[in-house]
């Protein structure tokens, strides 16, 4: 399992996917054998997961620099340095590496996760070199029409994308509009695309089962939280913010109504700046990175949650939204109606939908959301849809990928 993001690493979701499968697949008949970088590699770390790791796990740690800190001088690098990604340096010491532990451990697959295109460069080279097959994980669409921004990065992912899918046995996508796309872009390799969607792991919850919804209080604000990180252009919050300077000047909306926490935002700065320039920094909370167990914890406490998803995101769910799921809050999804985030959610059963792009949108769903928040009737997801997104049952779809492929 080739993957970038894996504890000691914080600050990011896509540490999960490949920590529960490392968790779960033992019991299901695979052995997880980790090929990751050195934790200098990693910008911020936390031990809250890293003890998580199942113990006798067998994780080695490759050569690696990220261009941006380490290889940067007064604060520049040259672009083709971190081409097509700032952990490029991982690429020869991970193909060592991983050579040795395929000669010493004799595994059956190749398994590499992106977005980290890297981590499918050090796969390519050795599934050529050992003849294993190889099964490439998508957690995001690399190459599209406008991203990544730089032209030459952009290049570069094509050139990966490329090279996965004319060499990979199998293509793992976790949304259904990322493998339309795929099978739209590459129709010969079409059978080799396969949909496994992320999950939320129970085991990490502080309680088994969702906590009951009591109606708050009038002058109580509802707390509406944001977990993760808020990205400039696919997670811009400018029109939840006119939408709430507007509602304020009409009088529906007050401080003592709602508060929106963004937590972990990474972009604490601009949030605050574009509230500001709204008139609404009141209203709105920046909180810093928690460990993983708490804000899981934060998730089942506060009012309701709240997800941000630009239309350039149409093919893309946020991982964090399934531990939304799991949390059995009323959720308020800002996203393009013809999406897939908003097709998961209305799948669930969560009908608080609007244009993150549309202030208008926003301002008509946002006082009738809150009010049936504050009379604790609004809508929850389904428990169905709660069991079904689980990470040990994502796990077991898993497992059967892996022995189509070991036995084909």
């Amino acid at each position: 399992m080739i993957a970038y993001h894996f504890p000691p690493l914080s600050g990011s979701s896509g540490i999960q996917r490949t920590l529960r499968f490392v968790q779960h697949l033992p019991a299901l008949g695979w052995e997880p054998l980790v090929l990751t970088t050195h934790t200098r590699a990693y910008e911020n770390t936390s031990d809250d997961l890293l003890r998580e790791v199942p113990p006798g796990t067998k994780v080695h740690r490759a050569f690696a620099l990220d261009t941006a800190r380490h290889l940067q001088f007064r604060g520049r690098y040259l672009g083709w340095m971190a081409q097509p990604d700032r952990w490029v340096s991982w690429t020869l010491d991970g193909v060592r590496e991983g050579m040795r532990m395929i000669e010493r451990y004799k595994p059956q697959v190749i398994w590499s996760t992106h977005p980290i295109p890297t981590a499918h460069r050090i796969a390519s080279q050795l599934s050529q070199r050992s003849g294993l097959p190889w099964v490439a994980d998508f957690r995001d669409p690399m190459f599209q029409k406008n991203y990544p921004i730089d032209p030459a990065t952009r290049r570069s992912y094509k050139k990966v994308e490329e090279e996965v899918f004319a060499r990979a046995q199998r293509c793992v996508v976790t949304t259904p509009g990322a493998a339309r796309m795929y099978c739209e872009r590459y129709p010969g390799m079409a059978d080799r695309v396969s949909l496994l969607e992320n999950g939320y792991d129970e085991e990490s919850f502080p309680e088994r089962g969702p906590a009951p919804m009591p109606a708050t209080p009038a002058g109580q604000p509802l707390v509406l939280l944001h977990s993760g990180i808020v990205y400039p252009f696919e997670r811009d919050p400018r029109a939840l913010f006119v939408a709430l300077r507007r509602l304020r000047e009409k009088g529906r909306v007050t401080a003592s109504d709602v508060r929106i926490r963004f937590r972990a935002s990474v972009h604490d700065h601009a949030i605050h700046a574009l509230a500001s320039e709204q008139g609404v920094a009141d209203l709105i909370e920046l909180c810093s990175a928690v460990p993983y167990r708490e804000a899981l914890a934060e998730m089942l406490a506060v009012d309701a949650l709240l997800v941000l998803q630009a239309a350039d995101c149409n093919d893309q769910i946020p991982a964090k939204i399934y531990e939304y799921l799991r949390a059995r809050r009323p959720i308020l999804g800002l996203t393009e109606h013809e999406g897939d985030t908003a097709g998961v959610l209305r799948a669930w059963g969560v009908d608080a939908i609007a244009r993150l792009s549309s202030p208008d949108e926003i301002e008509a769903l946002l006082p009738k959301f809150l009010a049936r928040v504050r009379a604790g009737d609004a809508t929850l997801p389904s428990e169905e849809a709660v069991q079904r997104a689980s990470r040990r049952a994502r796990s077991a779809s898993f497992a059967h990928l892996l022995d189509a492929v070991a036995t084909a």
